[in-house]
Parts: C-alpha cells; sequence; structure tokens
C-alpha cells in the first residue's frame, strides 16, 4: 500500500514522543513509498528463490538508504568540501501551509535504529497512520 491509502493520526502532546511519532511517520512513508513499492513491483512468477532474494535486495538497498540518512555513510568530499545529504521530516498545518515542526533525521534516533522495527510493523507506542475508509 502506499502513503497516499493511509491517514495520519494525531500527533502526541509529550515534546519525547512527539519527536519520536515524526520520526516513525517517516519510516512508515519509506516503507510503503520505498520499500512497499520495490515488492509490489516484482514478477509475480518469480521462483520462491529468486522472490527472497529480491526482497532481500530490496530490504538491503532501504537499509542502505537509511544509513545515508543517518549521516553512517552518503558523504562526498575533497580536500575542501563535503557533501552531506540531509533528510528534513515537516509537520504541516494543511490549511496555512506553515511548517508546525521540522526534524532533521540525522540528529533523530536513527533511522536504522527503527528499521528493524519497521520491518515487524512496528511504529512506535503512539499510532502514526490508520487505512483511509473506503468512500462509498
Amino acid at each position: 500500500m502506499a502513503s497516499w491509502e493511509l491517514e495520519l493520526q494525531q500527533p502526541p502532546r509529550d515534546a519525547r514522543a512527539f519527536e519520536l511519532w515524526l520520526q516513525h511517520v517517516a519510516g512508515r512513508i519509506l516503507f510503503e513509498d520505498v520499500r512497499g513499492y520495490a515488492l509490489e513491483q516484482m514478477d509475480p512468477e518469480l521462483s520462491a528463490e529468486a522472490r527472497a532474494a529480491a526482497e532481500k535486495a530490496i530490504d538491503d538497498a532501504v537499509y542502505g538508504l537509511m544509513m545515508v540518512i543517518d549521516g553512517v555513510s552518503g558523504a562526498l568530499g575533497n580536500d575542501e568540501h563535503t557533501v552531506e545529504l540531509s533528510v528534513l521530516v515537516q509537520l504541516v498545518n494543511r490549511e496555512s501551509g506553515e511548517i508546525a515542526e521540522e526534524i532533521d533525521l540525522r540528529e533523530g534516533d536513527g533511522m536504522c535504529l527503527g528499521y528493524h522495527g519497521w520491518l515487524e510493523g512496528d511504529y512506535g507506542e503512539d499510532p502514526v497512520a490508520i487505512l483511509k475508509p473506503k468512500q462509498a
């Protein structure tokens, strides 16, 4: 399923719980729209062995992305400069377009750490999203 099929839940009020919640929301988006997309693209005719190898490759690629987001890898430099990637998670007010809160994931608790729970469908104590109701 893609993230557009989900409805964001209300963030917790506690500052620390909110910070973790926002990171889990980012993980959910990446798992639905990157990992989920890749899994859906697999040929349904693949053998069980080929499917397992493809799933491992997808999971390894997503983990590699998490390492770049965390700053473990992903910098390119020379004697004078370094180029690094930064991924921001923003809670945006839909009506005004204003950014209510923002976290640079590199400064968070670690996308690599969250990855293992997300593989199991664990997105933290506070719900991040539910399936949108079907429109009649």
